[in-house]
This record gives structure tokens, sequence and C-alpha cells, in this order.
């Protein structure tokens, strides 16, 4: 669960990076950063004990 949530939180950082510079979506390029670093910080949280 933890390697998936890491994965996820990995690609929204990507396509974060992408909509920020290529295209202008408004707000919704900065929801997807914020749940990155949500999972980032949840995954580090409960670090190696799941």
């Amino acid at each position: 669960m933890s390697n998936l949530l890491y994965t996820i939180a990995v690609i929204l950082i990507i396509f974060w990076a992408i909509g920020f510079f290529a295209y202008s979506a408004g707000s919704i390029i900065h929801i997807l950063l914020v749940i990155a670093i949500i999972a980032i910080l949840l995954r580090l949280i409960q670090g190696k004990n799941v």
C-alpha cells in the first residue's frame, strides 16, 4: 500500500510540473501538488511499520 501511495505521489508531482510549465490549468494544478505532498508526508510519517 505504501509503495502505491508513493508512486501516486510521484506521478502527481510529474503531472503538476508538466501542467505548471506547459499549460495554464488554473488552481487544479496546485491541488495536484498539495495531494502529492500529503501523500509523501503520510509515507514519511508511517515509515516502514506498515
